[in-house]
C-alpha cells in the first residue's frame, strides 16, 4: 500500500487533501477503491470519475479543458502528463510489493548459476536461465525464462532481460587469409557492460567486445529482437526498437531513438537526440548528427529530403 500523499510527492505536485491509501494500478474498467488509473483526455477522465478508482491521474491540460471541473473529485490528481507518473506510481508500487523479498536473491530451482557469479538483492532469476561464472549482477533485477548471461558480463541494479535473451554471446567478428579466402575467428575476449535500469527485450543479443567492452548506458529500453554487436557503445536512455540490427565498434549517443528495423554498418554514428524512423539504414563509418531531427531512408538523411527524394522518384 501507498498513500496517496506519497504518491503526489513522487509524482512531483503538490498532495491533496484525499488521505486515502492505494495499493495497485488499474485499467479503469474494473477498478476498484484500491487501484491507481489515468486518464489523457475528457473521454476518458469521464470515465474514470464513473469507476470506482480510488486514485485518478489527470494531466493538467486535460482538466483545463474541463474548466477545473474535475478537481471538485477528491480523487483526482493533476499532474503535468498522466500517462508518464501511471508509469511511474506503477514502479513504485512495484518496489514497494516486493519490498519483503529484496534480502535475497531468488533463483528458479532449474536456474543454472555459474562458479563465482554474484546476484544482488532482491533480484529475481527466472526457470532455465544460464548465468556464466563471474557474472555481477546488482540488485532487484528481473531475468525471465530462458534468458543467458556469459562470463565477463556486469549488470547494473534493477535492470529487466526479457525471456531468451542472450549477454555477452562471442561477437561476429574474423580475421580472412587473402590468398585462401580461409576465416578464423578474431579473438573475442572483452566484456559487456549493462549500465542501471536497463530494459531488454525477448530474443535480443547484445556480443561482448572483442579486446575491449560492448556498453549500454542507464536508462536504455531495448524491445525484442534486437541485435547489438561487439564494441557498440550505447548511451543513456536510449530507445532502440524491434529487429533492429547494430554492427560492431557503432556509437550511440544519449537519447537518441531507433525506430522498428534500423540498420546500422559498422563504425557508425548516431548522435545525441537523433531520431531514426523505421527501416532506417546508416552505412558504415557514416556520422548522423542533429538533436531532435528525424531521419529516414536508406542511407538515412533528414526527412524533408527522403520525402522530396520520394517525391522526385514517384514523378520520375
Amino acid at each position: 500500500m501507498a498513500t496517496i500523499t506519497e504518491l503526489a510527492k513522487l509524482a512531483g505536485v503538490e498532495p491533496p487533501a484525499n488521505a486515502g491509501e492505494v495499493s495497485r494500478i488499474s485499467a479503469i474498467e474494473g477498478a476498484s477503491a484500491d487501484c491507481v488509473v489515468f486518464a489523457t483526455d475528457p473521454a476518458t477522465y469521464e470515465a474514470a470519475a464513473r469507476s470506482a478508482a480510488g486514485l485518478i491521474l489527470v494531466s493538467v491540460t486535460v482538466l483545463r479543458k474541463l474548466g477545473g471541473a474535475g478537481l471538485e473529485d477528491a480523487r483526482v490528481l493533476g499532474v503535468p502528463d498522466a500517462r508518464y507518473a501511471f508509469a511511474l506510481i506503477a514502479r513504485h508500487l512495484e518496489r514497494r510489493t516486493d519490498a519483503s523479498a529484496r534480502a535475497e536473491p531468488d533463483v528458479h530451482p532449474t536456474a543454472v548459476v555459474g562458479e563465482g557469479a554474484r546476484l544482488g538483492a532482491g533480484t529475481k532469476v527466472g526457470p532455465h536461465v544460464v548465468i556464466g561464472a563471474g557474472v555481477s549482477v546488482g540488485a532487484e533485477c528481473r531475468i525471465l525464462a530462458n534468458a543467458t548471461v556469459y562470463a565477463g558480463t556486469t549488470v547494473g541494479a534493477r535492470v529487466v532481460i526479457q525471456a531468451g535473451a542472450v549477454l555477452g554471446s562471442t561477437g561476429f567478428g574474423y580475421a580472412r587469409n587473402a590468398a585462401t579466402g580461409e576465416y578464423i575467428l578474431f579473438p573475442q575476449q572483452g566484456t559487456l557492460v549493462i549500465e542501471d535500469d536497463v530494459e531488454i527485450g525477448a530474443n535480443t543479443t547484445i556480443d561482448r567486445g572483442a579486446l575491449g567492452e560492448t556498453r549500454i548506458g542507464a536508462g536504455t529500453k531495448i524491445d525484442n529482437l534486437v541485435h547489438i554487436g561487439h564494441n557498440c557503445l550505447i548511451g543513456r536512455n536510449v530507445v532502440i526498437a524491434a529487429q533492429t540490427g547494430i554492427s560492431g565498434s557503432s556509437v550511440v549517443e544519449d537519447g537518441a531513438i531507433l525506430g522498428g528495423q534500423v540498420g546500422m554498418g559498422e563504425h557508425a554514428h548516431v548522435g545525441a537526440g537523433v531520431i531514426l524512423g523505421g527501416g532506417a539504414g546508416v552505412l558504415s563509418h557514416k556520422k548522423v548528427r542533429g538533436p531532435g531531427q528525424v531521419f529516414w531512408g536508406r542511407p538515412a538523411r533528414p526527412l524533408k529530403q527522403y520525402l522530396r527524394d520520394l517525391a522526385r522518384l514517384s514523378r520520375g
